[in-house]
């Protein structure tokens, strides 16, 4: 019988890993907290047309990877390819528009994607995000960009730039679309089928291919900045002075304009130089009229995506290990049927007390089961023989020092929040 292996461009996350990406959401779910945003979280699967209108129906998202079946009723889902496409559909069909404004969410979720395997880029991957409604000032901008931004600062990872740029509003982007189709006209043979085939429809999407020819081609294309409308170029100046009043150092690069259809005025990456030629980490922007597309009426958006598979990623990169949490503050080890007995009730205790605590389910020898309490990391262990429970004092062993003393067992758990405090 042939082996069954995990699908092409997916991966277990082990328990050995799990640890550090638990670790990882917890800082996240702190810093959000620290913002004021609170967690969403919508169906793993929407309408097909949800992402078709959300997300664009150009964009290779749509045209190439998504996972899109008809369900027993007929009708056409799609796996998530992306967060902000459903939580604007939530916005908009549970009302939040009427809550009290600006509407501050962040999800942690599964997306998927038919596309290549790479190096921190998966088919069946996890995202972070933030969306933010009703706050069309300058300053909600610099406020999203500058979370991701203490996020880095906070694990220590270095390396990590912002390039930034604004793509301006259907008014200045009428006038940059003409100039863009007059540019590639003249080399559009030389263009990749897929771009041939965008330059009428968005020949934005062309400065975002990964074709070399096409980059070749792009290279001295019409820059957004020298077609923004007198409201982009103010907004624009404006989140460029609120990141520098939070200190945070940005560059200014003209091309980027991110893959999905729904961005405009500000777009952002925070680009990584660790990671190789896929290096960003992290990127985001403004999707002002979104929710309109949805029935919802005009509420400005703004918002960010990171793959978590790149940020664990270039934390490895970095040499950066995440300190976990210990799975186990005691390892309980008992001789005889007796001392087993006895081990389930103190182990009950403890745990109602909140200790972590484990004992031996092999009956093994008290060797094999100290090799094994090393294994697992605990902090902690103790033996109990016939001995130590007529006497009522047995000796816990700190497992990180080595150090050995004795206590009377009704004082087990202060002994151990004593251990574990050094």
């Amino acid at each position: 019988m042939a082996q069954i292996t995990a699908p092409k461009g997916t991966q277990d996350i082990l328990p050995k890993e799990s640890g550090r990406w638990q670790k990882a959401e917890s800082i996240i779910r702190e810093l959000c907290a620290q913002y004021g945003f609170k967690e969403i979280r919508t169906p793993v699967f929407e309408h097909t047309e949800v992402f078709v209108r959300g997300v664009g129906e150009t964009t290779d998202v749509v045209t190439k990877e998504m996972y899109t079946f008809e369900d027993k009723g007929g009708r056409s889902v799609t796996l998530r390819p992306e967060g902000t496409a459903g939580i604007v559909r939530s916005f908009v069909e549970n009302g939040l528009f009427n809550e009290a404004l600006p509407t501050k969410l962040y999800y942690m979720i599964q997306c998927f994607r038919y596309a290549k395997p790479q190096k921190g880029r998966l088919r069946e991957f996890h995202q972070f995000g933030l969306e933010l409604f009703g706050a069309p000032d300058p300053l909600a901008d610099a406020t999203i960009i500058s979370l991701p931004y203490r996020l880095f600062k906070k694990v220590g990872l270095d390396g990590i730039h912002l390039e930034l740029n604004s793509i301006g509003c259907r008014e200045c982007r009428g006038k940059y679309r003409e100039a863009l189709i007059s540019y590639f006209q003249k080399d559009r043979e030389q263009l990749c089928p897929t771009c041939q085939e965008r330059l009428m429809k968005n020949p934005m999407r062309i400065l975002d291919c990964k074709s070399a020819i096409c980059q070749g081609i792009a290279k001295d294309a019409p820059v957004i900045t020298d077609y923004l409308c007198g409201d982009c170029s103010d907004h624009f100046e404006a989140v460029k002075e609120y990141l520098s009043l939070m200190n945070i150092e940005y560059h200014i690069n003209p091309r980027i304009v991110r893959g999905l259809d729904y961005y405009n005025r500000t777009v952002f990456e925070f680009v990584s130089d660790q990671i190789g030629a896929q290096g960003t980490v992290c990127g985001g922007g403004r999707y002002d009229g979104m929710t309109e597309q949805f029935g919802g009426g005009n509420h400005s958006g703004i918002g960010f995506a990171m793959g978590m598979e790149r940020f664990m990623l270039v934390l490895e990169q970095a040499g950066i290990t995440l300190e976990e949490d210990c799975g186990c503050d005691l390892f309980i080890i008992p001789l005889g049927d007796r001392a087993c007995k006895y081990a389930v009730g103190l182990t009950d205790r403890l745990l109602n007390e909140g200790a972590k605590v484990q004992y031996d389910l092999l009956r093994r020898s008290v060797k094999a089961q100290m090799k094994y309490a090393d294994k697992i990391g605990a902090a902690c262990t103790v033996v109990l023989g016939d001995s130590e429970l007529d006497a009522g004092v047995a000796t816990i062993k700190n497992m990180k020092n080595g150090e050995q003393k004795q206590i009377a067992l009704n004082d087990l758990n202060k002994a151990l929040l004593e251990e574990l405090s050094k």
